[in-house]
């Protein structure tokens, strides 16, 4: 039972250490923009064991687990600030802005673009931002470079093409690659419920008061484990030397 009950509090305690993993890497993010704060679940992952004796209820014969089952994230919108830096762009709506990287299209909220030596138009990490023709380059004679609130990209040279903007049906699903960028196996969406705000950025759903809360909450709980364990290990090592005292 000893053995049962430290496995138990094992899982529980290996989801804990999961869970704090999310909760720093929300803290870590409050400032990075278009950030979308993410969250575990738990399921409770029950082992059958053996019945050894016939008067055991079936609630005797299993055994409750932890088990961090998935990381899911808050799409809900940051708000919205004002930059006025023409080249950055936040969105209202449920899309994402779509970028070319070396593993493939890649969505993101993060609407910090920039310019690079080639005149393309790429994001934070250097990914090539899409639009509905492709790529996106300007000439260095171009100036007056702005966006429209329908995603339009007009310059001194006149219209640039249209940002590309997806939409999914479940964007719970998309999968978070990193560098604040998701995947996913869904067909995207064209985007029928997202306007843009030129001049501006979304910042991060992270609240700041709750995760730190949520991290001391963790901890406490992670503390509490680990003086179970160890209550449950002297457990142990008293019963092994009172069984080798009354076998000498």
């Amino acid at each position: 039972m000893i053995e049962n009950a430290q496995l138990i509090s094992l899982s529980r305690q290996m989801a804990l250490a999961r869970q704090m993993d999310v909760v720093a890497n929300n803290v870590a993010n409050i400032n990075t923009t278009g950030f979308k704060a993410e969250s575990l679940l738990f399921e409770d992952y029950i082992m059958p064991v053996a019945d050894y004796s016939a008067a055991a209820t079936p609630g005797d014969e299993q055994l409750h687990y932890t088990d961090d089952w998935a990381t899911v994230h808050n799409f809900q919108p940051g708000a919205i600030q004002q930059t006025g830096n023409a080249l950055d762009v936040a969105l209202e709506g449920p899309g994402f802005f779509v970028v070319q990287t070396p593993a493939g299209e890649r969505y993101t909220r993060d609407g910090s673009f920039k310019i690079n030596n080639s005149g393309l138009l790429v994001d934070d990490q250097g990914n090539t931002v899409l639009s509905e023709g492709g790529e996106i380059r300007f000439t260095d004679s171009e100036t007056d470079i702005h966006f429209n609130p329908d995603g339009s990209i007009v310059t001194s040279a006149g219209n640039k093409g249209t940002l590309r903007v997806a939409e999914f049906d479940e964007p719970r699903a998309l999968v978070h690659q990193g560098d604040n960028l998701f995947s996913s196996d869904q067909q995207p969406l064209a985007a029928s419920r997202t306007t843009l705000i030129p001049g501006a950025l979304e910042r991060s759903n992270v609240s700041g008061v709750s995760e730190i809360a949520n991290m001391i909450r963790v901890q406490r709980a992670y503390e509490t484990i680990s003086s179970l364990l160890d209550r449950q290990n002297q457990l142990r090592e008293t019963a092994i030397r009172d069984l080798a005292s009354l076998n000498g």
